[in-house]
């Protein structure tokens, strides 16, 4: 999972794919389980999408069958983010409530947290941004008080996108510089990469289309360092700044700022297109939570953002 946390795919593949066979030489299908988690991951990042559902599937059948109460509940939460990566808004949000029901039934305020992430993020792809706020903060909030301030990366991103799409310039940029400040701290080059093009739509917003496309080209270069460029099914923020950029600048204008940002680094471009004042890690962040065993109350290594992939 540490590699997985770090971007590192292939190692993360690779290490999970023999855990999953080690597993299966003992006949300890429980095991397994560990294994399904970055191998879907994986598989998402990819736009392997059937793959994915399919192990999620697997593993769902054999936590049920073995009653693991609190397995359940966040595999149901992980198909639903896959039918959302699918593009089926009824399929995903079906598997999110379920999740959620089974999740309050047994106490496992985790799993619950995790199912609600997934209606905000749902939510939010269906223009239901009340919903999806709402959601969110919910998830926030929770985070903040269980001490899981990395996992928040993503929240802020969704929180600011959704700040842009109400025309709230102001309320998108505070969100997205936080976002960014709390993405450097985890040591995913893909939740930084999502605060950049973040921070990107907040530019594009507020008219610095320059400085958006400077952002833009940052993030497409550090997903690409990754191996794992954005796949067309999560690519709907920054098509959409990106469509909104190329026509105020222009083509050629908005192709050189990008190929600027490319080579400058995410630092680099922050600092450059004038992102952020200033980018010190929040007030009671920490980086990473290495050595942590995993709580059934709480989300745990396994699951690095308890949502999609860093969209």
């Amino acid at each position: 999972m540490q590699r997985l946390l770090r971007g590192d795919l292939i190692g993360a593949e690779d290490d999970a794919a023999r855990s999953a066979a080690l597993f299966k030489a003992l006949g300890d299908a429980c095991g397994g389980l560990w294994s399904v988690y970055p191998l879907a991951t994986v598989a998402e990042i990819r736009a392997e999408y059937e793959r994915a559902a399919r192990l999620k599937r697997a593993a769902l059948d054999t936590a049920e069958s073995f009653g693991l109460t609190t397995e359940v509940p966040d595999l149901l939460s992980g198909l639903g983010r896959t039918a959302l990566l699918m593009g089926d808004m009824a399929q995903a949000r079906a598997y999110h409530q379920a999740a959620r029901e089974k999740a309050v039934e047994v106490g496992f305020r985790a799993g619950e947290i995790n199912a609600v992430l997934g209606l905000g993020l749902g939510a939010r792809r269906e223009g239901l941004l009340e919903e999806a706020e709402e959601h969110l903060r919910e998830v926030l909030d929770w985070h903040r008080l269980v001490g899981l301030d990395g996992a928040n990366a993503l929240i802020l991103a969704e929180l600011g996108f959704v700040a842009e799409l109400r025309g709230d310039a102001r309320g998108a940029l505070a969100l997205h510089e936080e976002g960014y400040a709390t993405a450097r701290t985890t040591g995913d080059p893909r939740a930084v990469a999502l605060a950049l093009e973040g921070l990107a739509g907040a530019a594009a917003l507020s008219g610095r289309c320059t400085r958006a496309a400077l952002l833009l080209g940052a993030a497409d270069a550090l997903r690409a360092s990754t191996g794992a460029p954005l796949p067309a099914a999560e690519r709907g923020d920054v098509d959409r700044v990106e469509a909104a950029v190329r026509a105020e600048l222009g083509d050629g204008a908005f192709r050189a700022a990008r190929a600027r940002g490319e080579g400058l680094g995410a630092q680099a471009a922050v600092e450059e297109a004038g992102a952020v004042s200033t980018t010190p890690v929040p007030s009671g962040r920490r980086p990473g939570f290495p050595g942590r065993r995993p709580d059934r109350h709480r989300p745990d290594d396994r699951r690095p953002d308890r949502g999609m992939p860093a969209t």
